[in-house]
């Protein structure tokens, strides 16, 4: 790596995924800080809390300690916002505390520290009494421990530091009570202590002893119903994290002593379930969401029974669904959007905040039409009461030219060798790089040119045609920006002959090129090689015998620094006379730990590498065999799955060869049922698959696959668990509803099916809707259908692509791997009105004093009643195309199709846009100009406007006419053309269309054509009506639409010029993205 790749990448910020080079302004980014919480014990002498960011410009810091402005006391530098605080301050600084770093770009925030104090737990003086009490009645010890940081032991013990012993009536809770069934007379002594040990804080403390007198019953205790001298009361709440271990807890008192039953309400207890201090206590690890629900445990002796219930909980602190947010670069005018996915239960407030200010709080935040004033720091932050997560989002919208980050500069590369240009490069938008030969302005191209991801050129077996100067080229919409690197492909020097001369050695050496010997290093050949082969090399066994370190001594490294030594071997028994690869070594160390395999015989054989090249191998070594053994590893990547409903299909990654260790591998495949207490059962199997037949449908499993040969087995394995095969779902979604959002897009909900009935892993839910009439013709069944996948678990989707004033009927069903259940109950709606699409043509003709004639054609789609036409005209400055004055009018009556303006300024230029409208309003409008005239000399302009043009209006009368008079008048036109260019006239087109643009279509080219008139005819319907006087003080315009742009691309015209092609409606479809889902939605 380059010396400017190195320093690029230090002077580089990361944000959440966002690079941006810190020659860029930008604002700051958390780079490092203190997890919480710090512990500062007793025993410190200091604690230090750390903040460090980077930013351009510089940030600054500032703490604040329980929400309020607050002074470190001791930074630790300048450059950064770190803390220490000294053993005797430790009290006085305890809180939570919260970083910020800021510049004039932004603020970033950490998460809070908290700062804990660990004090010297001590019991407190209190006076004990005796504890007296009659044979066969209970006895509660209380302990009533100090607080502590965790662990914290607690023991009973007696003075001389002999446990209490503890068995079926005696018993330690877990609040360090020590509880006893029933009393016995040997119960009876004046030492019972309890004592708390912290091993964090290196401190045990011990309670005053306690005195226990046990009165001896002249008669037999008469047996005692069993009550719980813990937990009191009937019932009680049991909170836990997901993944903790649950203990509950239930220690009787009666006599007899009584015995413990546990057990689930509604359920059985999970496979995890363990018993302690002789069955008073059950225990789950790793505690999770199924095992929530009620427990109860229950109390019985010969006299009778008592139970309590508990009620576990388990929840869980904020997390990520996927990962944080992203930062983002992006360029001025787009979309932005943050999304905080987050997890936890209780669900977690979400928090946003703009530079550390809070300013929102929603799941997602979008920025329309971003500018420069939205670049800062996001932050989103998630909460409950088991904790919180903060992500810090840089968001830069920035439009920047390239700037090139590497400096110019010359590389030397040996003839046959690979050499890397860097060019690195940073612009808004990301800029487009290239590069070219300086002499040829050639790309460079070819088998032996890569340009990498990081923009540099790589070139393999360089040539001596390679040398010369090669150009980055980076540019994008901001700019252009480029660096020069001079490459210098040297000749291969061939060693000759040794000479040599007094002290002095001296390579002869021979360039390929000119076929001179000289003894004079040239600028063409370099002094310097591959390093020799090692030598000596020796084995020494360390731990075991397949552990073993090999030695060597380097070769000369011919003046250019050995930078690693590669280890290789060959073994007898698998891949014979093969060497491989085994181990890398840094260039500055001559020896090798390395960890072999069993029932192997080694060779082994090392070699250098230098900027020149690898150098040869050395000698290799003797062999060395090692002795065989039971596997080291287990298979990996174990794959469950199902191809039929009714088996369930184990495969796994095999051991290699050489893993074997040992003659005689095979596998032991173990499985049982998931959660139902089945006894595992197991097989050995050579290959490397195994069918589990005969399973029920889509039930889980757990699973094991252990090595072993016939020296023994591998490790423990792990547990991984599995499904077997699915099958199609059985049920289809209820309660399917429909919300109309606008006249195209639908939100659909449902009630999602039963987990039991997917009989498989969910795939999603199918919606699918047939579109059965247009509200304008009830009387034409449609039958449109289409359909989209929504993937996982959820309740509701939006379908967009609908058609307006239109009759629709849907239905859901939900899928898995295995394919799709029945469809649910289906459901009619209907769209409501929408505006009509754009009218196909406007043209404006017959151009008088102070008025206009304009003719339009009706819209293709009315998605809708057509009500009539808004009809808007502005008054155009010819000079600055500004708009002088505007006014509109209504146009009543759907079949209006033609209209004559008055009251218009003379010799003026006016554009018209006209928009069909229904009873919901009107659609997108029509542009066209006109050069208001008298009747001796008229300009007027046909302007199709964008957009895409709709309908099939060929069998309508009047486009049939238009078109007709169309082509007649294109004929007459071209055979006026021909006679005028045999008598050399001059066309004045070009300059007409220089003196009057049309600004409305500037895309169009210039192959267009007049229609000429007299001032006494009247235009046809379409047609441009231009002056055939020649009087170029007024002019005739020209519109630049071709008649072409009114086909769907298939258009022409044939050979005596007539329009034979027709509208067709082009079919598109988009695509959708909804908020709350997974992903994109493509329709």
């Amino acid at each position: 790596m380059s010396l400017q790749l190195i320093l690029l990448l230090a002077l580089t910020s990361r944000a959440a995924g966002l690079s941006i080079p810190l020659e860029v302004p930008q604002p700051p980014t958390i780079i490092s800080h203190t997890s919480s919480p710090v512990i500062a014990f007793p025993y410190d002498s200091s604690v230090s809390i750390r903040c460090e960011a980077t930013g351009n410009p510089p940030p600054e810091y500032r703490w604040t300690k329980d929400g309020q402005d607050f002074t470190p006391p001791q930074p630790t530098t300048t450059k950064t916002g770190s803390f220490v605080v000294y053993n005797k301050q430790f009290a006085q600084f305890q809180g939570k505390y919260r970083c910020f770093a800021s510049n004039t770009m932004g603020t970033a925030m950490t998460e809070e520290i908290e700062l804990i104090v660990s004090s010297v737990p001590k019991f407190p003086k209190e006076a004990i009494t005796s504890i007296v009490v009659n044979e066969g009645d209970p006895i509660i010890l209380k302990c009533n421990p100090p607080e502590g940081l965790p662990p914290r032991q607690i023991h009973w013990m007696s003075v001389d530091l002999q446990h209490i012993e503890q068995d079926e009536r005696v018993t330690m809770g877990i609040d360090g009570n020590l509880y006893f069934a029933n009393a016995l007379q040997n119960d009876s002594r004046q030492d019972y202590c309890c004592v708390a040990a912290f091993a964090r804080i290196r401190t045990i403390a011990q309670k005053t002893p306690m005195i226990v007198e046990v009165k001896r019953s002249i008669a037999e205790p008469p047996m005692r119903i069993p009550s719980l001298l813990l937990p009191s009361g009937v019932q009680t709440e049991v909170v836990l994290l997901k993944g903790k271990e649950l203990q509950l807890e239930c220690l009787p008192a009666g006599l007899p002593t009584p015995q413990i039953e546990w057990m689930k309400m509604g359920g059985s207890l999970a496979e995890r379930a363990q018993f302690d201090k002789f069955g008073k206590m059950l225990i789950i690890s790793n505690i999770e969401e199924s095992d929530e629900g009620k427990y109860m445990c229950k109390a019985k002796n010969p006299a009778g029974e008592a139970a309590h219930y508990f009620d576990v909980i388990v929840e869980e602190p904020p997390k990520w669904l996927t990962e944080p947010p992203r930062s983002q670069l992006t360029v001025i005018g787009t979309e932005v959007h943050i999304k905080c996915s987050v997890s936890g239960k209780p669900p977690p407030v979400i928090t946003w905040r703009k530079n550390g200010e809070i300013f929102r709080g929603d799941v997602g935040l979008l920025l329309h039409n971003a500018s420069p004033e939205d670049s800062a720091v996001y932050q989103c932050e998630a909460s409950n009461q088991h904790g919180s997560i903060l992500a810090n989002v840089n968001i830069m919208v920035m439009n920047m030219a390239p700037l090139i980050l590497t400096k110019n500069h010359q590389y030397d590369v040996v003839e046959g060798g690979d050499i890397i240009l860097n060019c690195s490069v940073f612009g808004s938008p990301s800029p487009e790089v290239y590069w070219v030969r300086n002499e040829t302005l050639q790309t460079t191209e070819g088998e032996r040119y890569v340009l990498h991801q990081n923009k540099s050129l790589q070139i393999f077996r360089a040539e001596k045609d390679d040398s010369g100067q090669y150009v980055c080229v980076a540019s994008n919409s901001e700019g252009r920006s480029g660096l020069t690197a001079v490459l210098d492909v040297k000749g291969i020097c061939e060693r000759i002959t040794l000479l040599r001369v007094t002290v002095a050695l001296h390579y002869l050496c021979k360039d390929q090129f000119t076929e001179g010997f000289s003894t004079v290093i040239s600028h063409q050949c370099l002094d310097w090689y591959v390093p020799d082969a090692p030598t000596n090399l020796e084995l020494l066994v360390l731990k075991s015998p397949k552990n073993v370190r090999l030695s060597w001594i380097p070769g000369s490294d011919h003046n250019s620094s050995i930078t690693e030594f590669i280890v290789e071997y060959e073994e007898s028994q698998w891949e014979p006379g093969r060497w491989k690869h085994l181990q890398k070594v840094p260039g500055n160390q001559a020896t090798a730990e390395l960890v072999l395999h069993g029932h192997l015989n080694y060779q082994f054989r090392v070699y250098a590498v230098n900027t020149v090249g690898p150098g040869p191998p050395s000698e290799p070594t003797e062999t060395y065999k090692t002795p065989p053994a039971a596997p080291d590893r287990n298979p990996e990547n174990i794959k469950i799955q199902g191809h039929l409903p009714h088996q369930m299909d184990i495969s796994w990654e095999p051991l290699l060869p050489i893993e074997h260790n040992g003659p005689g591998l095979e596998y032991k495949v173990k499985y049982r049922r998931l959660g139902v207490g089945d006894e595992w059962k197991e097989h050995l199997v050579k290959r490397h698959s195994f069918v589990v037949r005969n399973t029920s449908t889509f039930v889980p499993y757990e699973i094991t696959i252990q090595s072993r040969n016939s020296h023994g087995w591998g490790p423990e394995p792990k547990v991984v668990t599995g499904y077997s095969g699915e099958d199609v779902p059985t049920a289809a979604p209820q309660d399917v509803a429909v919300e109309v959002i606008n006249t195209t897009v639908l939100r659909v909900s449902w009630t999602p099916v039963p987990p039991a009935t997917v009989r498989g892993h969910l795939g999603g839910y199918d919606v699918h809707w047939v579109r059965k009439r247009s509200l304008l013709n009830l009387n034409r069944s449609l039958d449109e259908r289409q359909s989209l996948s929504f993937p996982g678990k959820r309740s509701h989707a939006f379908v967009p692509g609908l058609e307006p004033f239109s009759e629709y009927r849907l239905t859901v069903n939900v899928f898995n791997k295995k394919g799709k259940g029945p469809n649910s109950d289906p459901v009619t709606f209907n769209t409501p009105e929408g505006v009509p699409k754009q009218v196909p043509i406007l043209t404006a003709s017959n151009s008088q004093k102070d008025s206009v004639f304009l003719v339009w054609g009706p819209p293709p789609e009315t998605n809708g009643i057509l009500t009539g036409y808004l009809l808007q005209y502005h008054l155009i400055n010819e000079t600055t195309l500004e708009v002088v004055d505007s006014q509109e009018m209504n146009i009543t009556g759907a079949d209006t199709t033609q209209w004559q303006l008055q009251s218009l300024e003379e010799h003026s230029l006016y554009r018209f846009d006209l928009s069909a409208c229904t009873r919901v309003g009107c659609g997108p409008s029509r542009a066209q100009e006109s050069y208001i005239a008298t009747q001796t000399g008229e300009r007027c302009f046909s302007t199709l406007g964008s957009g895409p043009h709709v309908g099939n209006l060929s069998s309508q009368g009047w486009f049939i006419g238009t078109m007709c008079a169309v082509a007649l008048l294109t004929l007459v036109v071209l055979i006026a053309c021909f006679v005028r260019r045999n008598k050399g006239g001059k066309y004045a087109v070009k300059e007409k269309e220089d003196l009057h643009p049309d600004v409305e279509s500037p895309g169009m080219n210039d192959d267009t054509f007049c229609e000429y008139s007299d001032s006494e005819e009247k235009p046809l319907k379409g047609s441009s009506a231009c002056s055939l006087t020649g009087n170029d003080a007024i002019g005739d315009g020209v519109s630049r639409d071709s008649l072409v742009d009114y086909a769907d691309g298939g258009g022409e015209f044939s050979e005596d010029g007539s329009f034979i092609g027709e509208y067709s409606r082009p079919k598109h479809r988009g695509s959708v993205s909804e908020p709350s889902g997974p992903g994109p939605v493509t329709a």
